[in-house]
């Protein structure tokens, strides 16, 4: 029921050790993450977990990757798509100082989901219960059981989108390293 084409899709098999399977519109049919570990974008299965096919807005494929259709595990799948004025599915270069993100919103971005694609890195969650301001940031790490960070200023407020910055503390910057993101107004 999206009616558009998803733009990222997560999928976990049923084991308890499985790990999360993660496509993103901007790596390509052939490529995958791990929602659950910080390693970097791979398609060392050849396709296998999207079965080398881009979604339709009717239907999504999956491969022989026992993490996104084992025979006997049900699965489960989370579908995003971006939505004027609502929600951004995209990706940006880090340029290792500060750059400003247009998601085409009008009150700026009230969650933020990064991760650095090109290498291995955290994926990075800020919102604005915890504090998207001009200032240090609290954030968490989705693939990680560390408390909240608030270390740095990592992200600032944008009445279309957000602000990004490279302090050192977080991964979400830097110079020539692509990053995928998703947010919501």
């Amino acid at each position: 029921n999206l009616g558009v084409v998803p733009e990222m899709i997560w999928v976990k098999n049923g084991g308890a050790t499985e790990n999360w399977a993660v496509y993103h519109k901007d790596l390509g049919n052939t490529y995958y993450l791990h929602l659950n570990t910080n390693a970097a974008a791979s398609n060392t299965d050849g396709g296998n977990f999207w079965n080398s096919t881009t979604p339709t807005a009717s239907v999504f494929s999956v491969g022989t990757s026992t993490l996104t259709s084992h025979y006997t595990r049900k699965h489960v799948a989370y579908l995003f798509a971006t939505a004027a004025g609502v929600s951004k599915v995209g990706s940006y270069t880090g340029n290792g100082s500060s750059q400003n993100i247009d998601c085409g919103f009008s009150s700026g971005a009230r969650f933020v989901l990064i991760k650095r694609s090109s290498n291995a890195q955290d994926w990075y969650i800020f919102d604005s219960t915890r504090g998207i301001v001009a200032g240090n940031d609290p954030y968490l790490k989705l693939n990680t059981t560390d408390s909240e960070a608030t270390a740095a200023d990592e992200i600032d407020p944008l009445s279309s989108g957000f602000t990004i910055h490279q302090t050192g503390s977080a991964g979400i910057n830097f110079d020539t390293h692509t990053y995928i993101f998703y947010a919501i107004a």
